[in-house]
């Protein structure tokens, strides 16, 4: 089971930085401080680790990066991702590009369907007509496209919210794992928290003055994320628990600690030394989550009403 969702990044506010990956526009309030790297991922699910990534300037769209990812995807898989990327050319390069690949999505209040048939109440096989601007855009998209589309009533929800799957087999996915297999998508937003709360300590920007470097930067930034992960993945297998219940800042923190000390030891020494760090799994297993919980949304830190500081452009000498 995989998540695909896009993030973005603060880089140092460069000249080189600025030309490449451009700021984000504001309206009236002017643009963005710093310039942004945009990325989307693909990760595991259940392990959070990071199967591949694509990036690039802030303009480029968050469906022109994850469309590099869909290649990647391996078969016999379920690709979950949210009502953002509810297009005929998704579904079908998803479906389409492996052996039994399948999708999970959100759809949209505007998205309509013609039933096909009843698999039970708010389960049902609809048909999807293709927008005649994707057909011109793509002529290879098909008229119409077959999913399942099951509704269900969320409790922060007044209205009935719906997912659309290829997995059409009723009996297979029952329609109340496939609605909890869809809230898993969340696991994505909780990956990019752990690296930019606590990975890089809540950083302003990425220190990387250059286009080359803030790729390396990143690169190091999710190798470093998926090596943690790793690691967790392995304390998680002799605790005999989800790597999901594994405290990622503690993890983090015992592991780059024992890194250090690593870095300084004798070969011999660091087996016995991973061996001390797995067997103390009780510091890193989290208490069961609490899904229960509702909290309203709410601004954190209220906007400054001072004025924003920005960057002023040199101005040509002959004026």
């Amino acid at each position: 089971m995989f998540a695909v969702d896009g993030t973005r990044l603060r880089v140092a506010d460069s000249d080189q930085n600025r030309e490449h990956f451009g700021l984000a526009s504001g309206g009236h309030r002017g643009d963005s401080g710093y310039p942004l790297v945009r990325m989307a991922t693909l990760i595991a699910v259940r392990s959070q680790l990071v199967a591949a990534a694509a990036s690039g300037p802030y303009a480029t769209s968050e469906y022109a990066y994850a469309k590099k990812l869909w290649p990647v995807i391996p078969d016999d898989s379920l690709t979950i991702v949210d009502r953002n990327y509810l297009a005929a050319a998704v579904m079908v390069d998803l479906e389409g590009g492996g052996a039994n690949r399948h999708w999970l999505m959100r759809s949209k209040k505007t998205s309509t369907w013609r039933v096909l048939e009843s698999f039970g109440r708010f389960d049902t096989l609809v048909e999807l007509k293709v927008s005649s601007v994707a057909r011109k855009n793509d002529p290879t998209l098909p008229a119409t496209l077959t999913a399942r589309a099951i509704g269900y009533q969320h409790p922060d929800s007044k209205g009935r919210q719906w997912v659309l799957t290829s997995l059409i087999d009723s009996v297979s996915y029952p329609a109340k794992e496939v609605v909890a297999m869809y809230h898993e998508c969340w696991e994505i937003e909780l990956g990019y928290d752990e690296i930019k709360t606590h990975m890089l300590d809540r950083k302003e920007t990425m220190r990387s003055q250059t286009v080359v470097g803030v790729r390396q930067e990143l690169c190091g930034i999710l190798l470093t994320y998926n090596l943690i992960r790793l690691e967790m993945e392995k304390i998680a297998s002799e605790a005999n628990v989800t790597p999901n219940s594994i405290s990622f800042v503690t993890a983090m923190r015992f592991i780059r600690d024992e890194w250090s000390w690593c870095s300084v030891a004798s070969p011999g020494s660091i087996p016995k030394k991973l061996r001390r760090m797995r067997e103390r799994v009780i510091d890193f297993i989290l208490p069961p989550r609490r899904s229960a919980r509702r909290y309203p949304r709410a601004v954190k830190i209220k906007m400054s009403n001072y004025p924003r500081k920005r960057r002023e452009t040199p101005t040509n000498a002959s004026k």
